[in-house]
């Protein structure tokens, strides 16, 4: 049992297929105790009993909460009757949600490592955004805009990048455009017909602190330059809020929001946006 006040615990995640399932789900849960945190023990692609044996070592060495998710009967009753001899708690992710769906669907599963993974349409789609998005960073091949899904519009230091990276994983594809002081967007952004266009923004104190941060990992001076100062930074703000609101665009302020949550937020826009663009006019 682990000890009161203990600020961290040993968190065994194994799988057999990249363990990616395992780790949304136990960092979700572990995201809930601020207090403690949770030592990470990865073991993907655990097929056999040779790669269980260095599991259960490790398990040994280590006690603390077994996640897993493996199709393999034989392997999994082999883990948790370990677990349970060493007093670990130990539970498979996936078994609940199986249930469900079977007492559901009224059918059983077909069970394949990695399902999630296989080189489907879905997974093409996926790479073709990530490619996409990697060649339309920063403003970089302006005339291609209208094959976005999605075009991001900010100042330096709103995430734009990350986000696009983040969003291309889920197969969205999506440039992103640079607002800099004195130089006009591109032309091509104002005659869009295809792409969702938000603009993400961020408070005065927020951008600063970022720019700072990222001119000393530069070793730049930060001193005296408009790039870091508050009144500057705020221009920029309010001038990027202004170009969004004359053309209708939606914005996001992204002071308190992570990645995910500000590309969740982009896809809901952009599921509004789709049907917008696809529902039949009864207009004419």
């Amino acid at each position: 049992m682990p000890q009161t006040g203990r600020s961290f615990f040993h968190l065994h995640l194994v799988s057999d297929a990249t363990g990616e399932t395992l780790m949304a789900v136990a960092r979700a849960a572990a995201a809930q105790y601020t207090d403690t945190r949770a030592v990470e023990h990865v073991y993907p692609l655990v097929r056999s009993d040779k790669q269980m044996d260095r599991v259960l070592s490790e398990i040994e060495a280590a006690p603390g909460i077994v996640l897993y998710t493996m199709i393999d009967n034989d392997l999994s009753q082999r883990l948790q009757e370990f677990c349970r001899q060493q007093a670990c708690p130990c539970v498979s992710v996936l078994d609940p949600v199986l249930d469900i769906f079977r007492s559901y669907l009224g059918m059983t599963s077909t069970p394949r490592a990695g399902a999630q993974h296989v080189l489907n349409a879905e997974y093409f789609r996926r790479i073709d955004a990530l490619n996409f998005t990697m060649l339309h960073d920063d403003g970089q091949l302006a005339e291609d805009l209208n094959q976005a899904d999605v075009v991001l519009l900010g100042i330096s230091r709103t995430s734009k990048t990350p986000t696009s990276i983040y969003l291309a994983n889920r197969g969205v594809k999506t440039a992103n455009i640079p607002l800099v002081p004195d130089i006009p967007p591109p032309h091509q952004l104002f005659s869009l017909t295809h792409p969702l266009v938000v603009g993400l923004v961020a408070s005065p104190d927020r951008i600063v602190q970022i720019r700072q941060n990222r001119l000393e990992a530069l070793s730049a001076d930060t001193a005296q330059t408009a790039y870091v100062d508050r009144l500057s930074v705020g221009q920029e703000i309010a001038q990027s809020r202004k170009l969004c609101a004359d053309n209708g665009w939606p914005l996001l302020d992204v002071t308190r929001r992570s990645i995910e949550e500000t590309a969740a937020a982009i896809i809901s826009l952009l599921q509004a946006h789709q049907q917008a663009n696809t529902a039949p006019d009864y207009t004419r």
